[in-house]
């Protein structure tokens, strides 16, 4: 395989980081690779506007993203979007130009601008779509990709449901970087380096690279059990560190790019959306709840995530200090 080409889009932090995975492992198998963006790949200004709108939902109506996930599950919504992906195939068809062996899209969208050139052009390389989230929308699925990839069986399961052809289960796609602590001496050498408390339990707070859901409430949530101290990552979204250090909080971060370090510091992670993040925490040993979970996706992963015994679904404050309990027991046990 001499040249692939991975389609992403910088809408969140998963699709990009599957894709850059991907990236180190084809190249690592001395493959040429390009990475392409779907937003940019639509005309005009088209893909700043959607991202742009997209943000601002999760921002000031993040309820409305169920019932428009929802509504994109429908025949006609789905077609529709199927179509507006196709505005990305012509530019698309450049990117790949004669000698690329595969495609490869972590990004629904990109996966039907790519389907769409698969069905009018012949010659067209072979399309695999690397599902990101445990759990599937009609979207993340077309008939047209040779292979597609998913990260459970009961993602699987929905992928063929939905029309998916053949439908393989690998692990996620994690950098080497999360790996699984070394034993009390790194963490308390990294909890130095990060400048955060030596004797206490903490939960690492994240909200994905805009910073998005109650996080205020969330770390509230857990400083009132009690149990915790609350670690939190506020990606890009500065206005949200700014009222988090207003209300007293003492361990707030930014965009953060050693996570894989702040992950091991830390004693258990809870997050509200149930992508990368997640993958990676697993992947680092650390255990991890869902609790003040995004509408749409993040409620359907969440589902997903605990029906598979994964990650528990915290579903109210109540239950918040009894879930914590439980999964730092192993934690207080070693000393």
């Amino acid at each position: 395989m001499d040249r692939v080409v991975i389609v992403s889009a910088r809408i969140g932090a998963g699709h990009d980081g599957a894709a850059r995975e991907l990236d180190r492992r084809f190249a690592a198998r001395g493959a040429e690779v390009v990475r392409v963006d779907f937003l940019d790949l639509l005309p005009g200004r088209l893909g700043s506007v959607l991202c742009e709108t997209y943000h601002r939902q999760l921002k000031t109506v993040p309820r409305s993203w169920d019932w428009l996930l929802g509504a994109l599950g429908t025949p006609t919504l789905a077609g529709a979007s199927r179509r507006f992906a196709g505005l990305a195939a012509p530019a698309l068809r450049e990117v790949l130009g004669d000698g690329t062996d595969l495609v490869v899209s972590t990004y629904p969208l990109g996966t039907h601008a790519a389907a769409r050139l698969a069905r009018t052009e012949r010659g067209c390389p072979p399309l695999v779509t690397y599902l990101t989230d445990p759990s599937v929308h009609r979207l993340c699925v077309s008939p047209m990709a040779k292979l597609t990839v998913a990260p459970n069986e009961i993602a699987a399961r929905q992928a063929r449901s939905l029309g998916a052809g053949r439908v393989l289960v690998s692990s996620p796609l994690v950098s080497p970087a999360f790996r699984p602590g070394a034993g009390p001496a790194e963490r308390l050498l990294l909890r130095r380096r990060l400048g955060l408390p030596r004797d206490r339990a903490l939960a690492l707070v994240v909200a994905g690279s805009w910073g998005v859901g109650q996080i205020g409430q969330t770390a509230a949530d857990l400083v009132g059990t009690g149990l915790v101290e609350p670690v939190v990552v506020c990606g890009r979204n500065e206005v949200l560190a700014r009222r988090l250090h207003q209300a007293g909080h003492r361990y707030v971060f930014g965009w953060v790019d050693e996570m894989a370090d702040l992950m091991r510091a830390c004693d258990v992670v809870v997050q509200n959306a149930g992508g990368l993040t997640t993958s990676e925490a697993l992947a680092t040993g650390l255990p991890v709840l869902t609790y003040r979970c995004l509408p749409g996706h993040g409620r359907a992963n969440a589902a997903v995530l605990h029906d598979d015994g994964t990650v528990p679904w915290v579903r109210s404050s109540r239950e918040l200090a009894g879930a914590l309990d439980w999964v730092l027991r192993p934690v207080e046990a070693a000393g």
